[in-house]
């Protein structure tokens, strides 16, 4: 079975986290300003690179650009806290290096569309049902979404390959595991803030670690 990808949207409908690990096409990066900071750097709009120049002829530490977290470090501070860093792992990197194609939209618009699905789908299945009866996965010939929602509102979607079993036992581990303890947990997130999204080194590390420890991950 191959699983694909992650995504985890708030209450508000926004997409705060994006993982992805057999995934062949990729979006393009988000148009700047259109999805939220941390939410994935290896989606998220480059940042403008500065002038070689210019760097060299700023002499003092308290003006040092941390290239790999794109966070501005005065020297006389301590350097951020980890819990907020969002470096690619060597292995995510290691995956990312391979061959890939575009899917040809931005993932701003991609995150939209899966969002969408999800509350067309959830909307159609209430009004048919009758009852209070749960949207949890639908399948294409090309891949199956797979739903977990939390009763405060946060959406986790999960898309694998089209003949994997139920993997909602696997997205709610994500979030009474890793998401309880990096994100809900963690004094330095701040949840529904409506400005930023959830990524950080150890959520992603974590996630990482239990999504590859699975039997079922090919």
């Amino acid at each position: 079975m191959t699983i694909h990808s992650l995504y985890i949207y708030d209450r508000h409908c926004a997409c705060v986290y994006y993982q992805d690990w057999h995934r062949t096409r990729r979006p393009k990066l988000a148009v700047e300003g259109g999805i939220l900071p941390a939410v994935s750097q290896a989606v998220s709009a480059r940042p403008v690179e500065v002038n070689q120049q210019s760097v060299s002829a700023v002499g003092s530490p308290r003006n040092t650009l941390s290239l790999g977290s794109g966070i501005v470090v005065a020297g006389s501070e301590p350097s951020p806290s980890p819990l907020l860093q969002t470096p690619v792992s060597s292995a995510s990197a290691a995956l990312n290096s391979g061959p890939v194609t575009s899917t040809g939209l931005s993932f701003d618009e991609e995150a939209k569309l899966v969002y969408g699905v999800i509350l067309s789908l959830r909307n159609m299945v209430k009004k048919l049902s009758g009852r209070d009866e749960q949207f949890v996965n639908y399948r294409t010939s090309a891949y199956k979404l797979h739903l977990f929602e939390t009763i405060s509102g946060y959406k986790f979607v999960m898309l694998s390959d089209p003949n994997a079993d139920s993997l909602r036992f696997v997205l709610r581990q994500i979030y009474v595991g890793p998401f309880l303890q990096y994100v809900t947990r963690n004094p330095l997130v701040t949840m529904d803030s409506k400005e930023c999204g959830i990524d950080n080194e150890y959520f992603r590390s974590s996630v990482d670690r239990l999504v590859r420890g699975l039997s079922i991950f090919a």
